[in-house]
């Protein structure tokens, strides 16, 4: 009997999956919190050099202090040609002419570097990174580290969770995921120095990609193929919930140490439902663990109100021989068929994340604060996703990430295009673009699951996981090429779309097909066990294409 005719008769959508979707889908509004959270604790708020310290001033200590502010800064530090105040700048001798509204200096007035730090705006940040620690000027660049950092904990967390999930199960390392995350999180808000901050972040970046890849996939394995799409997307939804609540809790809390705690704070809840979540039955039957399948898959059938199933007709003399064998990430490219899956996911995985994060830093404002532009933007994925899950069951998997891939990739070509002064076009573009690209990273997260077997599917999303990161460290590089050229980083994102949703197309559809348990069901099927809802019968029906001898 196979595993999705159990599913039918214990309801593989009912209120025991709802309810598990409820409890896995909710700490995950966290993961945006935390991915994006640079943008508002890192921000550099206006600044200027620190005028207090007089005493090497001499003569005119005595003139400055009869001024007033404004009067002081006119005096001591230069401005741009729009008639702001530098940054980093002060004058090395105090230019008092420019009290009689004289706007030109000399272009040899000597200027020092800020030396007794800096006095910033508080106005819309009370604190941040580049407050807390002079993150500005000479050390800017240290302000941005603390990202990589972060996301560089994301990549070796998504190779560690990958291989722990398919060894130890799903349910132990997601509470594994759950305490580090929390731990390191709420510790990197008391951090006292630099230094202990970027280690506390990267630790974080460690524990949050084993909550993402393993609530994602302990959803899925739990549904019917029918509803799998429908899980997908609502995983996606709970992103852009959480990225909007960012927006609100940034708005509300402008102090950095105690935006992290309120953005960590769901986690301590997640804790506590943990101990409901149950293990996954297929990974459990997957590796012979037959009574714990059962005893998770009698709580179903008693949740879902259907009458318990015996699993014990799962286990035949094949599947015992594979029970004890352990799996590793040499097994995504061992056999022909999974290395060719892995060779093409990996490069649709690098393409969904540079294009999605390339968009999101490069798109123009909108001419709002800050707050309510980061809430746009992640508002307007809700409507790509919604869209993305009425296609999935029409059109397919491969066709819905090729297609979004193609169309982000036009987007970014017509805004190659279109003059710089059309801005309305421009910015409407962009957003649809943004969209089309988010579109994409819901569509992959579900492909992905649906195309490795249960015994490497963890495995396998530790590595697309990877791969992703790597796409999201070379953005903001592919940036940095319009020096070289204006056009020039949009050309290299438009290529990378097209590439990775060609690359998509070799890909095997995924729509309605039974998820497989082994290795051997890709390697030896030619075709993939479609499950109807109305099989009469439990026994595996494969499309076989017919060869020149059935014709």
């Amino acid at each position: 009997m196979k595993f999705e005719k159990i599913l039918e008769e214990i309801n593989g959508f009912g209120s025991f999956q709802l309810l598990l979707i409820v409890l896995l889908c909710s700490p995950r509004i966290v993961l945006p919190c935390h991915y994006l959270l640079n943008i508002f604790i890192a921000t550099v708020p206006p600044h200027h050099c620190d005028l207090s310290d007089l005493s090497d001033l001499d003569d005119a200590a005595e003139t400055l202090t009869n001024l007033s502010d404004a009067q002081r800064l006119t005096v001591s530090v230069p401005k741009h040609k729009d008639g702001t105040f530098k940054s980093c700048e002060m004058f090395a001798e105090r230019q008092f002419q420019l009290l009689s509204n004289i706007s030109n200096i000399s272009a040899d007035v000597s200027t020092v570097q800020c030396h007794s730090g800096w006095v910033y705006d508080n106005s819309s940040f009370s604190s941040t990174l580049a407050t807390e620690w002079d993150l500005v000027c000479d050390r800017k660049s240290l302000r941005n580290t603390t990202g990589t950092i972060f996301f560089l904990g994301v990549m070796v967390g998504s190779i560690v969770f990958g291989f722990l999930c398919d060894k130890y199960g799903r349910k132990k390392t997601l509470l594994v995921s759950y305490v580090i995350s929390m731990v390191f999180s709420l510790s990197s808000a008391f951090a006292n120095s630099y230094v202990m901050f970027a280690v506390l972040r990267f630790l974080t970046g460690f524990g949050m990609t084993g909550i993402g890849i393993n609530s994602l996939v302990l959803s899925i394995e739990w549904v019917d193929a029918d509803h799998r799409s429908f899980i997908g997307v609502i995983g996606s939804l709970s992103w852009s919930v959480g990225n909007m609540m960012l927006a609100g809790f940034a708005f509300l809390v402008n102090d950095w140490r105690t935006l992290v705690m309120v953005v960590t704070a769901p986690l301590g809840l997640a804790v506590l439902t943990w101990w409901w979540i149950p293990e996954s039955a297929r990974w459990l039957l997957a590796n012979g663990k037959v009574e714990t399948a059962q005893f998770y898959l009698d709580r179903c059938a008693k949740f879902n109100k259907r009458a318990k199933v015996n699993v014990e007709t799962l286990c035949n003399k094949e599947d015992l021989e594979t029970q004890d064998k352990n799996y590793t990430y040499l097994h995504l490219i061992k056999t022909p068929k999974i290395r060719k899956i892995s060779v093409i996911i990996g490069i649709v995985w690098f393409g969904v994340a540079a294009t999605y994060y390339g968009i999101s830093l490069n798109i123009g404002g909108l001419g709002l604060n800050v707050y309510l532009t980061h809430f746009i933007y992640a508002a307007i994925e809700v409507p790509a996703k919604l869209m993305i899950y009425c296609l999935l069951d029409i059109i397919g998997r491969r066709k819905c990430q090729s297609g979004t891939l193609l169309l982000t990739g036009t987007c970014i070509a017509i805004n190659i295009l279109v003059p710089r002064d059309l801005w309305i076009i421009r910015s409407v573009v962009a957003i649809l673009g943004k969209g089309l690209s988010e579109a994409a990273f819901t569509t992959v997260f579900l492909y992905t699951s649906e195309l490795y077997p249960t015994v490497v599917r963890q495995n396998a999303l530790g590595y697309a996981n990877f791969v992703s990161r790597v796409g999201v460290s070379v953005a903001p590089l592919v940036l940095l090429l319009d020096d070289v050229w204006t056009p020039l980083p949009q050309i290299v994102l438009c290529c990378v779309a097209v590439s990775s949703g060609l690359a998509s197309l070799l890909l095997p559809e995924t729509l309605k097909a039974r998820l497989p348990q082994t290795i051997d069901d890709i390697e030896e099927e030619r075709g993939r066990n479609i499950v109807s809802s109305h099989a009469a019968d439990s026994s595996a029906v494969f499309l076989e294409p017919k060869s020149e001898e059935d014709s």
